[in-house]
């Protein structure tokens, strides 16, 4: 498991606790931190799919549905960015 110096112990359910601290100070939720956290320390962390504007709006829909984003079918293909963006 990546250590960083410094870095709390945030336990095993963290696998990247520096990560997860950085990303918390940048204001992500605790849910977004620990799965970033989590994938990049897998190695699953897919730095093209970061991109949403590359993404189908149908793609954005569906993540929109797996992180339990309210109204995402009313939603504009930018407006779905911006809500996924902000969760």
């Amino acid at each position: 498991m990546p250590k960083s110096q410094g870095a709390k112990d945030h336990g095993p359910q963290i696998k990247d606790d520096a990560l997860y601290e950085e990303m918390r100070k940048q204001g992500a939720s605790k849910e977004k931190a620990a799965r970033i956290a989590n994938a990049k320390a897998a190695g699953t962390l897919d730095h093209e799919s970061d991109r949403l504007e590359d993404r189908s709006k149908q793609e954005l829909y569906d993540e929109a549905r797996r992180i339990g984003i309210e109204g995402r079918s009313k939603m504009t293909k930018k407006a779905l960015i911006h809500a996924i963006r902000q969760h």
